[in-house]
């Protein structure tokens, strides 16, 4: 099947799995749904976890994320409500806004923590976890961090609209979040009751597609129509571009793709490394306080 993205013909990137979200909790007792990470789905190269959260109950998230560390790979954050405090011990604080994206690298070392920056009201948003490569798990941390209002927005015929918080669309809007080692692309997408996207993504990218709400429909690798429903992942099989169609409601979805880094992996909790040794070195660098 072929589609065309600006009068180019390119191979449609088919739903090759569906996942569903499970229930977990994390931090100090924050419920949550687990997406990537859980057992149907322990990673997608080079995508290791996605967590959503979505509560209006204060005592399901109140107690937040306490100093915990992270060594070599990034977390990214988004919010779609809500505020988020975040301090680490290099001295660097700041509060995520309803709109807001935090793509911190963690690199060789850090300790943060993430509070809820409010009592009440509903509190919602993601973090993805994306591996760094074995050549740069040791690099300084840092951050790239914008409000909404540095998030730019795309309109496109029929009343579909698309954040663009990392990656370049076809229509060339960027996003600010730049990150050569995987090449991400992350976009926050809108369309109307039936309505249809289609968007163009580097071939050799993994990719995927979240439900945030409403039916998302799709073509299987049979050809047949799948729909996708609140919280269900769909792996995208390789192809150039993605086609995405809403069904008789207003629909959200995420589109996230990144160039796969085809390396071993080690997990150690809040470290990802490549060797079982350098999980265990984390471990000793951590305890004796040189993070």
């Amino acid at each position: 099947m072929t589609v065309s993205t600006e009068n180019k013909k390119t191979m449609a990137r088919r739903i090759s799995r569906v996942i569903r979200g499970m229930r977990a909790t994390d931090g100090a007792g924050v419920e949550l749904t687990r997406v990537i990470g859980q057992p149907a789905l322990t990673m997608l190269d080079p995508f290791l976890l996605l967590d959503a959260f979505r509560s209006d109950k204060p005592e399901e998230y109140l107690a937040g994320f306490p100093p915990h560390p992270h060594r070599g790979f990034e977390t990214v954050t988004y919010l779609l409500n809500g505020r988020m405090r975040h301090r680490d011990n290099a001295g660097h604080e700041g509060v995520i806004e309803a709109g807001g994206i935090q793509w911190m690298t963690a690199g060789r070392g850090i300790v943060h923590s993430e509070m809820p920056e409010q009592e009440n009201g509903l509190l919602e948003g993601f973090q993805l976890w994306v591996n760094l490569p074995a050549a740069h798990k040791m690099d300084a941390p840092a951050y790239q961090e914008y409000p909404a209002s540095h998030i730019p927005s795309e309109t496109r015929e029929g009343g579909v609209s698309l954040r663009v918080i990392a990656g370049t669309t076809s229509r060339n809007t960027r996003g600010p979040v730049v990150q050569p080692l995987t090449d991400p692309l992350y976009l926050d997408v809108k369309l109307p009751a039936g309505a249809e996207f289609v968007e163009s993504t580097p071939s050799e990218h993994n990719a995927f597609v979240y439900v945030i709400h409403g039916p998302v429909v799709a073509t299987d690798l049979q050809g047949d129509s799948v729909q996708l429903k609140r919280d269900d992942l769909g792996i995208l099989a390789r192809g150039d571009a993605v086609t995405l169609r809403s069904g008789g409601t207003e629909t959200r979805f995420l589109v996230v793709a990144g160039k796969p880094l085809n390396e071993p992996v080690a997990r150690g909790g809040p470290f990802v490394m490549n060797t079982r040794a350098e999980i265990e070195q984390a471990h000793r660098d951590y305890n004796q306080g040189r993070f």
